[in-house]
Formats: C-alpha cells, structure tokens, sequence
C-alpha cells in the first residue's frame, strides 16, 4: 500500500520525512565533522548549478511570503490567520536563536577552512556569522509544509519537496551554511507548523 495511501495527511508525510532528513544531517555532521560535510557538499558543479542554485536560494528569502499569500489566500481566505502563524513562527525560531542565543556561529568562510577551498559563486555576498539555524532553509520547509497540508496530493508532495530541499542545498553550495544549520531550520520549520496548528486550534478550535 502506498504511504499516501496508509496515512490520511500527506503533510504528515512530509514532516516526518523532513524530520530524517535533518537526523540524518545532524549525525553526519558529527560523525564526519560539519567542516567536511560542508566540503563534500560544497564542491563546484559549474556555472549552470552557479545560476540555478542562485535561483533556488532567492526562492527562499523572506520576501516570497508576499507572492505566496497572495496566491494562496485566493484559494484559502479563512486561512490567513494560519498563514501569518506560520510566518511569525518561523521567523522567531529561526531569527531570535541565531541572533541572540548563537550569534557567534561563524558560517564556513569564517570557520577556519582555507578559502580557497570554499566554493562562492561572484556576485553573492558571503556571510561570516549568525549561522545556526538557517533562515532560508526553515522558510523553504515551512512553505512546504503549508503549501503540501493545503493541497494534498502526490504531485504537489515531491514539487514541494524538491522546492524545498534545493533550497536548502544551495545554502551549503553558494557557501552561506554548514549542513549542520540546514537541520536546524528543517527542525524550526517542523516546530513552527506544529505551533501554529496549536494556535490556531486554540484561537479558532472550529474552523480546523
């Protein structure tokens, strides 16, 4: 029987499968040490991954909620609150630890690893600190999630999924995150979906 089949949510799916992907990421950044993870998953794959992981990583900034609500909301209106939950969440999880709880987390090019075997594509500026959790990677995952909980079926689970897990990857190729981070801001993403359920069963119990 298929998973989809067995399990009545496919965000579920998606959570618990987020959930590996960042235990997987945590135990090898500690088995082979976040430095060489980083190396391995760094190395230069040519001008065309350059510019589409450069795309990819844009997809993420904090500004694609806007275009996200929007389109969402047309479908969704008495969602927004849910939505906005999601936002704020993320956010807080992801912004208030790596500015002040972590804020000396150094990112690779300041990490002690010889530049020259740093992989940076020109024309994206390099971050030195506040690392962990990665930013991006946990609005990837949280637009995923979302994204995957409204519209639950197959085709829309491995868009989101990929969407979600290059996005991801491209912090680590353009030289911004260790993976180590990765698997913090999957883990805020998975946190910040569960909490706003919560909330928004506390704030609107009827309407989930």
């Amino acid at each position: 029987m298929s998973v989809f089949k067995s399990i009545k949510s496919p965000f579920v799916v998606a959570q618990l499968g987020s959930l590996g992907l960042a235990t997987l990421l945590f135990s090898l950044s500690f088995i082979l040490g976040r430095e060489n993870l980083f190396l391995v998953l760094n190395e230069d794959l040519g001008w065309f991954a350059d510019q589409l992981l450069g795309i990819f990583t844009n997809l993420a900034e904090g500004w694609i909620w806007i275009p996200y609500l929007l389109i969402v909301f047309g479908w969704f209106k008495k969602d927004l609150i849910f939505i906005l939950l999601n936002f704020l969440s993320s956010t807080l999880l992801t912004q208030l630890p790596k500015n002040y709880i972590w804020p000396n987390v150094n990112r690779p090019i300041a990490s002690g690893i010889p530049i020259s075997k740093i992989h940076t594509v020109a024309g994206v500026e390099v971050h030195t600190y506040n690392s962990f959790p990665s930013g991006h990677t946990a609005t990837a995952f949280t637009l995923f999630f979302l994204t995957v909980y409204f519209f639950p079926n197959k085709k829309i689970f491995w868009l989101g999924a990929m969407y979600a897990i290059v996005c991801g990857y491209s912090r680590v190729y353009l030289g911004q995150h260790f993976p180590i981070d990765l698997a913090g801001g999957i883990i805020a993403a998975i946190l910040s979906f569960q909490i706003s359920i919560w909330l928004r069963n506390k704030i609107k119990p009827s309407s989930f």
